[in-house]
């Protein structure tokens, strides 16, 4: 039983709305989320969501947060069972994300979406930059070991970072020509390292 399906026990109602408000976000969308529907889905009164998040928009934070944490985590993960040599650990990089990416559609939208937005909560913007601080780290490490060239590392990991979601969204519309996604992957990874060696 997943969390989203669980009933609600005391403690535990934070959660059980995140849960429930993603499950609702990659069927419905975005426009789909309620705190009141959420509420009737727990059981709990209309009220007692706001004692967690005193507004839609809050909710909406909270599940950009959580998003980017867990794409972090997942990355940091595929990095630290990667080859101990810096394009390995950036073509896992590429993998995760990638994986990620086309498992939490709607969630990543939202992520990036509330991430830029006027005013975005410091919270979500902080977990935000994690991710592109990972990639950061290995582009600079390579750059130290002399295994690519020099340049701005925040702005090359800021082009992977466009490159993979790139072929994420390609995947998620079905317009990669029926190549595998984790052979485009692995050909975007190994030509973009190559540039780099190269300049």
């Amino acid at each position: 039983m997943s969390v989203a399906e669980q009933p609600y026990h005391h403690g535990s109602l934070r959660q059980v709305l995140l849960a429930r408000a993603e499950s609702t976000l990659e069927k419905d969308g975005v426009d789909g989320l309620s705190l009141r529907q959420l509420a009737r889905e727990a059981g709990v009164s209309h009220a007692a969501p706001s004692k967690h998040f005193r507004d839609r928009q809050a909710l909406l934070d909270a599940l950009a947060e959580s998003g980017f944490l867990r794409l972090t985590a997942a990355l940091e993960r595929a990095v630290e069972e990667a080859e101990p040599h810096a394009r390995a650990r950036f073509a896992a990089l590429a993998g995760a994300y990638v994986s990620f990416a086309l498992e939490h559609r709607e969630l990543l939208a939202l992520m990036y979406g509330n991430k830029h937005a006027p005013g975005a909560a410091s919270q979500v913007v902080e977990a935000g930059h994690a991710s592109m601080d990972l990639t950061v780290r290995i582009v600079t490490e390579a750059q130290a070991a002399g295994d690519i060239g020099p340049g701005d590392a925040s702005r090359i990991a800021l082009v992977a970072f466009a490159t993979f979601h790139g072929i994420a969204t390609l995947a998620a519309g079905g317009m990669l020509d029926g190549a595998p996604v984790d052979e485009v992957v692995t050909a975007a990874s190994d030509t973009f390292w190559r540039g780099l060696a190269q300049a």
